[in-house]
Formats: structure tokens, C-alpha cells, sequence
């Protein structure tokens, strides 16, 4: 059963629509911009990451404000969506099951679907031919996939600490990935602050976690009855990312024709200045590039400090690229 979504803002609309897998819906919240400030409407879809949906990510306010307030204010019509499996929509009926009975759930290339789903029902709704993507981490992985797909619903694209391909793929024989896996609040705390240097001051509030953590176990029905407090994910991620530092990336960067910048804090260890260049130029069909690093960032940017300076360089990068 669906989980109902509380609106996130009073101008806040939610759709439910088909995804790829018959019986599953997928959730979109769509809130638009209250002035416009281009010719044409802009849509601008965003992609979450591994381990958290939309809600908790470009639509999450921190002190009243958000990634999607800030491409609100600069004229994006701006779109969440959750994949299976996260947030508000349907979870993969194999995530009720044992986690070694199944392989890794939402990879990479289903992911791609869900996401093209989600696209030509906001064009279609919007009246558009094309639209912009924003995403995080593991994200950029599926929406590379639709992108060098779809290239003609594409018109720009920025990559919030993207994974990028590491060394040659492994000859070795691959491991037995679980469907889904569970991730603790205490987990989450660990990962966000572990890339800070030691001696450096914290980027992530600790009161804005603690808030950002309840919501974080609002997003799956049984996190408070696990000990530790925990959230079921699908774990498809997880292995995609394994994948691309073994040498096989989910996608081909090569059939990307739309403008892509790579956006990325000094600290984010998961994309450091060799991997974010390997990338940049695998981009080979891309008619503008950017690669930008934000001083005293991590991979969870978007819920530092620095969260602003993200926020600029994306819109930044949205208007120029697309004009």
C-alpha cells in the first residue's frame, strides 16, 4: 500500500503515475515557480541518490529554504521523483522477502525506465519537448542512462558528486549482491560527516540533522520498529556503484548531447579530481562542459553549509546552459 505524502509546501502538487512495473506507481511532487523569468516554462527534474528520496534532498528545507525553493526563485518549474523502493513510491514487492532471494533491486537501468516514465509524463502534462535533470550521487548513473537514450528529451544536465568509472572491468567472478538492505540514522550521521578533515570545523548542523533524521525514518512505515531505528532501501545502488569502481559505469557517457556540469565539494571522496576528469572528458558528444569544485563541501553538499553555493552554480549553470 502507498504510503500517503504530507505536502512539503502549501503550492505543492503530487502524482501518481505507471512506472515500468505492472501493479507499481511511481511518486512526483511538483512545485512550480511563482514567477517566470524565461520565454518558456523550464521543468527541471531531479534524481536522488542511494539512500534518500526527494523529499529529504531538493525538497527538504533547511531554515526555511530549500534546493528547490532556490530553483523556484531563479524561474525552474521543479519536479521530484521517488524510485521504487524510496520515499512515496511503491516498494518492489521482492523488498518484503528475504534480501538474498532476489538480486539487487533498482539498478541503474531500471532506474532509467522509472525516470523516463516520470519525463514524458511532465512534458505531456507541461506541453514541453524537453527538460532539465539535476542529480546526486548514485543518480547520476540512471539519469545517463535516460539521457544518452532519450537525447531529444534532454536539453541540460548537472551532476551533483556523480560516481564516475574507476580502472578496467574485472575479470573476476561477481559477487551475490542482496535485493535491498537497511541503512541506520546513526549510519546516515557516520557517512555524512566522515569526509570533513580532521581539525576542520562540521559542515552539517547537528540540529539540522536531527530534524532532517526524523523525517529520514518518516519515509519507510517500519524504520521506528527496527533496532537501531533504520530505513529499507533496494540495494540495485549500492552494486551499481561497486560496478563503476570495478570498471563497468551503467551508462555511456558518449551518447550524452546535452550540456552537463560536474558539480562537487573540495572534500567529496567519492568524486576526487581524477575521477571528476575521467568523467569530464568521457562526455565526448556534450556541446558544453563544466566541471565545479565548491570549497568546504562533501558528497552531501546539498545539506551543508555550503548548501547555497550549490544551489547558485546549478542555477547558474541551468540558464546558461539550456539558452
Amino acid at each position: 500500500m502507498a504510503i500517503t505524502a504530507p505536502k512539503l509546501d502549501a503550492r505543492e502538487e503530487h502524482f501518481r503515475l505507471a512506472g515500468p512495473h505492472p501493479g507499481l506507481q511511481l511518486f512526483l511532487r511538483y512545485l512550480p515557480a511563482p514567477v517566470r523569468r524565461f520565454r518558456e516554462p523550464r521543468n527541471v527534474l531531479y534524481v536522488h541518490g542511494a539512500t534518500f528520496p526527494s523529499a529529504l534532498s531538493i525538497a527538504h528545507r533547511f531554515d526555511g529554504r530549500s534546493w528547490r525553493d532556490a530553483l523556484n526563485e531563479a524561474g525552474f518549474d521543479v519536479w521530484g521523483l521517488d524510485f521504487h523502493g524510496f520515499g512515496f513510491s511503491d516498494r518492489y514487492p521482492e523488498m518484503s522477502q528475504p534480501a538474498d532471494g532476489h538480486p539487487p533491486l533498482c539498478g541503474a537501468a531500471d532506474a532509467s525506465l522509472q525516470i523516463e516514465a516520470a519525463a514524458r509524463f511532465i512534458l505531456a502534462r507541461r506541453g514541453a519537448e524537453r527538460l532539465s535533470l539535476v542529480s546526486h550521487s548514485w543518480g547520476s548513473m540512471p539519469a545517463g542512462h535516460f539521457a544518452g537514450s532519450h537525447p531529444a528529451l534532454v536539453d541540460c544536465w548537472v551532476l551533483f558528486g556523480p560516481i564516475a568509472q574507476r580502472g578496467v572491468p574485472s575479470s573476476g567472478q561477481a559477487t551475490a549482491d542482496p535485493a535491498w538492505r537497511i541503512i541506520s540514522l546513526a549510519a546516515q550521521w557516520s557517512r555524512f560527516i566522515e569526509d570533513v578533515p580532521q581539525g576542520e570545523p562540521a559542515v552539517l548542523s547537528a540540529t539540522h540533522f536531527a530534524e532532517w533524521g526524523e523525517r529520514y525514518l518518516d519515509s519507510e512505515p517500519e524504520s521506528r520498529s527496527r533496532d537501531p531505528h533504520a530505513v529499507k532501501v533496494p540495494a540495485g545502488p549500492a552494486a551499481d556503484i561497486q560496478r563503476a569502481w570495478q570498471g563497468e559505469l551503467a551508462y555511456e557517457p558518449g551518447l550524452v548531447r546535452a550540456p552537463v556540469a560536474i558539480i562537487r565539494g573540495e572534500w567529496d571522496h567519492l568524486i576526487p579530481d581524477e575521477d571528476a576528469r575521467s568523467l569530464f572528458d568521457a562526455f565526448t558528444a556534450s556541446p558544453q562542459k563544466r566541471d565545479i569544485k565548491i570549497n568546504r563541501g562533501t558528497h552531501l553538499m546539498h545539506l551543508e553549509e555550503q548548501r547555497s553555493a550549490l544551489y547558485d552554480a546549478t542555477n547558474a549553470f541551468l540558464a546558461e546552459g539550456a539558452a
